[in-house]
């Protein structure tokens, strides 16, 4: 187990918000729903994605903000819950360029986020990313497009994963990117005294972990792991692993029915009391407190709850 699955399982697809669209010259689809993530992408024909207010039907970029070119295979992926709008051509197309002519068939799926995981992955997004497509990408796109536009059992499901599938790839792919700037914890998976330890943590964040036992998985010293764990990640081991299991815990709260006991046993911690304090310190209010906050407000997302 790696911190990257633990945050794309944050983001898995269940029911997602879901449409094929087949778009004539010229058109403009304007987002306003305010989804956590949008996913689109062209299964013919290409368009431009452009962030900012909307306006009397109209979208204003934000300053220095130009649209992005969309084209067929590509995967963009807009973090929420700003407006954007897709386009057949760009705002700043000058009349001496012709908009691309023929139908764009666009897929586009929505993800709502409710988790304090999945919120980890959010926060290193960019607002706009876009993948260029590849071959290997290819044969999906051709099943999605023909799941799509069928009706057979089980179709929800079906495009459940292939959406998850598409959202992995291209996440990945960013990630990898020559010039992309992953979080620390990201690229320290890749080190060897420091990425051991990262998987250890989330493999069993139950295990009453100390510098000693951490430090004995990376077959380093103490002092080693403390100095590469903080230079890589940006804060020491333990500290990591505290807010790791504070972060699990909030879900289990959400998620669960499980006692606060049980909650913070899950997590690593002996008793309650302790559990509790560490909780608070971290999200601000108690166990309790935010379980109550969470379920009484329907919209909550893990990271705005708190008791009225």
């Amino acid at each position: 187990m790696d911190p990257f699955d633990d945050l794309l399982r944050g983001v898995r697809s269940d029911g997602v918000g879901f449409s094929r669209t087949e778009l004539t010259p010229p058109w403009t689809l304007r987002f306003t729903e305010g989804a956590s993530l949008t996913l689109c992408t062209p299964l013919r024909g290409e368009g431009w994605i452009s962030r900012g207010e909307i306006s009397r039907g109209e979208i204003s970029r934000g300053e220095g903000e130009q649209p992005r070119p969309v084209r067929v295979g590509d995967t963009a992926i807009v973090r929420g819950p700003g407006p954007f709008a897709l386009s057949g051509r760009p705002r700043s197309q000058g009349p001496a360029e012709a908009a691309p002519a023929g139908r764009t068939v666009l897929v586009v799926g929505t993800f709502q986020v409710r988790t304090q995981v999945a919120q980890r992955l959010l926060g290193v997004l960019p607002p706009v990313l876009v993948m260029p497509g590849n071959d290997g990408c290819a044969s999906l796109l051709d099943f999605l497009d023909s799941q799509s536009a069928a009706c057979p059992p089980g179709q929800q499901v079906v495009l459940d994963r292939l959406l998850d599938w598409l959202l992995v790839c291209a996440l990945r792919g960013w990630l990898d990117r020559p010039g992309a700037v992953p979080p620390g914890w990201f690229r320290a998976l890749g080190d060897e005294a420091v990425g051991p330890v990262l998987r250890a943590m989330h493999a069993a964040p139950d295990r009453p972990w100390t510098l000693a036992a951490l430090a004995g998985e990376a077959g380093v010293s103490r002092t080693t792991l403390t100095g590469r764990f903080a230079e890589l990640v940006g804060k020491p081991p333990l500290t990591y692993l505290t807010d790791w299991r504070m972060t699990l815990a909030a879900d289990l709260l959400l998620e669960s029915t499980a006692t606060v006991a049980a909650v913070a046993h899950q997590v690593g911690y002996a008793d309650a009391f302790g559990f509790s304090a560490a909780f608070k310190r971290i999200h601000g209010v108690s166990p309790s407190e935010y379980r109550k906050a969470c379920r009484t407000n329907a919209d909550c997302t893990g990271t705005a709850c708190s008791p009225a």
